[in-house]
């Protein structure tokens, strides 16, 4: 199975990116978003343990979105690979996703990072805002706050692939098709 990272700011495309080659390659998109929605939604045990800590304002902890992971990885033993959307957003999370992957005798194959330039990412997100209604999408002082937390907290995890190297930039300027094409070129599904 080959499983891959896909990597990025918000507004980058890794989601759109991730449900295309979903559709059009068999690669299983892992999006922690929907498992966050699907868990909370249906009142699982991890559902209702993650609610426990949001209830009270508190991040929840990383084992606890691990579980959430692996369950879901459990159900494609058989795809061709596998796509993290959205996670892991921390060094801690990185370690502890390649500790479940080694667990099985798997490794994360690459983490494949979307470059797009911050004005460029800025004018997405209020795009995105207007047409979804997201609140954090619609707001510029929001939405840099978020590319802030985004390069303190969630871009050390591109230098630990790194230093694993696996790590492999792709340009995400332009259309989502011309994005796609340097995508599959990349990930050779």
């Amino acid at each position: 199975m080959k499983n891959i990272i896909l990597f990025g700011p918000p507004g980058s495309g890794k989601g759109t990116q991730a449900k295309q080659l979903e559709q059009e390659h068999g690669l299983i998109q892992i999006s922690t978003g929907d498992l966050f929605r699907y868990e909370l939604g249906n009142q699982t045990e991890l559902g209702v343990l993650a609610q426990t800590y949001m209830s009270r304002g508190r991040l929840v902890p990383d084992e606890v979105t691990i579980k959430m992971l692996e369950r879901k990885y459990n159900e494609h033993t058989d795809a061709v690979g596998v796509i993290l959307d959205g996670f892991p957003r921390t060094v801690a999370q990185a370690a502890a996703l390649d500790k479940m992957m080694a667990s099985r005798n798997e490794e994360i194959a690459m983490l494949v990072s979307m470059e797009v330039d911050s004005e460029e990412l800025v004018q997405r997100l209020l795009l995105r805002g207007e047409d979804s209604g997201r609140a954090d999408d619609a707001n510029e002082v929001v939405i840099r706050k978020r590319l802030q937390v985004y390069q303190d907290e969630t871009h050390p995890v591109l230098d630990y692939y790194e230093q694993q190297g696996k790590v492999i930039r792709i340009n995400g300027m332009g259309s989502v098709s011309k994005v796609f094409e340097k995508l599959v070129e990349t990930v050779s599904v």
